[in-house]
């Protein structure tokens, strides 16, 4: 028995490896696909078309956006110097802040009975990713003595890549990061509001801290709270 689990063993891993690999081809060929070969029509022509799509779920609220324009350059060295270039464009940007709902459970949900106030304490939140509208360039403004097509290139991308540092660095910045955050303050707030009408709080006040906040702070001015689930769980045995 043991001489023949050893005979099929080698043919067994091997195939193993040889479906492994075609596996790992095809992936490899799907990315190249998607990634490099240009779709065209029968007469040869390139067309515009979705390549890849993909759409996923999310519990992220959308609490404030970032719009505006944004000035960017680039330049470009070639031939040992000898050929300069730069380039400078303006378009519009902006950017979505977002606070996961996800990240908040009922160990961050306080209630206050005294003073009718529920404390979320919230995730902070985090900017999205830039979309920089190139589509609505207001300004290209291209300098140079030759600009090669690589040269042109490669001003584009840079341009396109610093406007993109530049929009996030923006929105990161902690005057707008203390915006994001009242915009969330109040978003959430809005949220809570509906459940705790529903067990007869109407009035009651909705406190939201963030990290940078909650760090700031003693912890002890806290403590005179319930856990939410604590409540919930009084308010259904007194029905």
């Amino acid at each position: 028995m043991a001489d023949s689990l050893r005979r099929y063993a080698g043919p067994v891993v091997g195939a193993i490896l040889i479906l492994l690999a075609g596996v790992a081809m095809l992936v490899g060929w799907q990315r190249y696909d998607r990634d490099y070969v240009v779709a065209v029509e029968d007469d040869g022509s390139a067309v515009t078309k979705i390549i890849a799509e993909r759409i996923a779920g999310d519990a992220s609220l959308r609490v404030s956006q970032l719009n505006g324009t944004i000035q960017s350059t680039a330049q470009d060295v070639r031939a040992f110097g000898l050929l300069k270039s730069d380039q400078v464009v303006k378009m519009p940007f902006s950017v979505d802040y977002f606070l996961d709902m996800r990240g908040i459970d009922a160990g961050d949900l306080e209630w206050n009975g005294q003073t009718r106030t529920l404390i979320v304490n919230a995730p902070d939140v985090t900017p999205g990713k830039p979309n920089v509208d190139e589509s609505r360039r207001t300004l290209v403004r291209t300098n140079g003595l030759f600009v090669t097509r690589q040269a042109g290139e490669e001003l584009s991308r840079r341009v396109s890549a610093h406007a993109q540092a530049r929009a996030e660095s923006a929105a990161r910045s902690p005057e707008r990061m203390a915006q994001a955050r009242d915009y969330g303050r109040a978003a959430l707030a809005r949220v809570m509001a509906a459940p705790l009408g529903a067990m007869g709080y109407a009035d009651a006040r909705v406190i939201v801290t963030f990290p940078p906040e909650r760090a700031a702070r003693s912890k002890d001015r806290w403590d005179v709270t319930t856990p939410i689930n604590e409540v919930l769980a009084n308010k259904r045995q007194a029905r």
